[in-house]
């Protein structure tokens, strides 16, 4: 749909269920595992969105055949890939963090000659601990165009000829990721000068955030058939940090069924708290691989309360207070929060979230600037920022909220619109990067239409 404005229309409390699209972390994950597995692989329930159509294009123009049915919720991968050592392979990879953390990783380990690039936000997105890391082991050469360490990024890669990695962990978990899911293709490639690898192990050098999505890709390797391990140690400095083992059996073939995208679930979640009505959603438990699924238990902390069937989960919301909450290992529900706690009793403070800085767009820089035109006062932190909603409910105040090309910064702070009118959305077609069809969905849910417009 192409229009320019959203804006959502105050009503009743919002009662209903809903199911989300596949998880797109997820839809990433087991296509560059079945790209690369013994055997063809059926993945179901997939998001068909802008990050995993460059996810499906890039691996396509690598040599995979990836057949779509259902439109894009069926994909069936056969990969059955060898190293290449053509000319350089162009790959477009947009605003997709997975997608070129993943790839860089994966082919790097598989050897050939690439190149990745993508739109100009993505090449001010940081790689570098990632290219330092590869640049260790590989066998040939990898490096970034930008003096930033920022993508472009090329490849000219034999594989890999080393098996102790080391990578930080602090600016993003999909660094380590990439790394975890591209070492059993180490382990199989057979092209290098070197000795064949039978075991790698993968250091996080100091914090690693957003854990659960590590533990989530370990979860996808085991199940195409990867032997993995996650494991917790003590650095130099006595510090906690990460090892991850892969020892040498490839990835196989299989069905495989992806999870409603449990991120999407939480602006659901959240309309509940909002409005003080009642959601559940639909095909996510707390034994989802997700960690987003923990949202529903911040959302307990600020006095909703959570009910738990076999189908789903379901928030009602309830008198809301502030809270002083870590959010590292759920970070992408950060500005979900941020419109909940417009809405509380006293300041709520975000913790543990520095490396939000370096998304599609600086989500908390940005994001304190939204919601200061709703009304809030908000003071930025190194880690993340404190939020303190109006003292009465007349100060608040619509506006138009620029969303920096961001689906989240979009499907979040509409939100808002639920309960304060002319809350303005520009671009709100940037929610196609992981969910298409997200105001359509909440229209539903809501049984009330938006108000769309061309002019800003």
């Amino acid at each position: 749909m192409s229009v320019g404005i959203v804006e959502l229309v105050p009503g009743e409390p919002v009662r209903g269920s809903i199911r989300p699209p596949g998880s797109k972390s997820l839809t990433n994950r087991a296509l560059l595992c079945a790209a690369f597995a013994k055997g063809p692989s059926t993945l179901l329930g997939a998001l068909n969105s802008e990050d995993t159509t460059v996810m499906v294009d890039s691996l396509r123009k690598i040599g995979v055949n990836v057949e779509t049915q259902d439109g894009g919720r069926t994909l069936r991968v056969d990969g059955s890939l060898t190293s290449r050592e053509t000319s350089p392979i162009e790959l477009f990879i947009g605003n997709s963090g997975t997608t070129v953390r993943f790839l860089t990783a994966a082919l790097s380990a598989l050897g050939g000659n690439y190149r990745l690039s993508g739109v100009p936000r993505m090449h001010q997105r940081p790689i570098g601990d990632l290219v330092d890391a590869i640049a260790g082991v590989i066998e040939g050469s990898i490096e970034t165009e930008s003096s930033e360490a920022c993508p472009p990024v090329r490849i000219d890669s034999h594989g890999w000829n080393g098996n102790e990695i080391r990578v930080a962990g602090s600016v993003s978990s999909q660094y380590l990721s990439g790394l975890m899911m591209a070492a059993p293709i180490a382990l199989q490639t057979t092209n290098r000068s070197s000795e064949a690898l039978k075991i790698i192990n993968i250091h996080v050098l100091g914090e690693l955030v957003s854990r659960p999505y590590v533990e989530m890709t370990g979860s996808v390797m085991k199940s195409f058939g990867a032997n993995v391990s996650v494991n917790d140690r003590r650095d130099a400095n006595d510090q906690e940090s990460v090892t991850v083992q892969i020892q040498s059996s490839g990835y196989q073939g299989l069905s495989y069924d992806i999870e409603p995208d449990a991120s999407a679930a939480s602006y659901f979640w959240a309309a509940a708290a909002i409005t003080g009505g009642q959601v559940t959603v639909e095909g996510l438990t707390p034994d989802a691989m997700q960690g987003d699924v923990g949202f529903c238990e911040v959302l307990e902390q600020m006095g909703c309360k959570r009910v738990i069937e076999n189908h789903g989960i379901t928030i009602i919301g309830g008198e809301l207070k502030g809270i002083d909450v870590d959010m590292n290992a759920i970070s992408d529900t950060v500005q979900t929060l941020s419109v909940v706690a417009l809405f509380a009793s006293g300041p709520t403070r975000v913790r543990g979230v520095a490396h939000n800085r370096f998304k599609e767009t600086d989500r908390i820089g940005d994001l304190a600037h939204e919601l200061r035109k709703l009304g809030a006062e908000v003071e930025e932190h190194d880690d993340g920022m404190t939020i303190h909603p109006p003292t009465i409910t007349d100060s608040f105040s619509g506006a138009t909220i620029e969303t920096y090309d961001d689906h989240r910064m979009a499907m979040s702070l509409s939100l808002a619109g639920l309960r304060i009118p002319g809350v303005r959305i520009t671009n709100p077609a940037c929610t196609g990067k992981t969910y298409p069809q997200f105001f359509a969905d909440l229209e539903r849910l809501i049984s009330r239409s938006h108000l769309w417009s061309n002019q800003s």
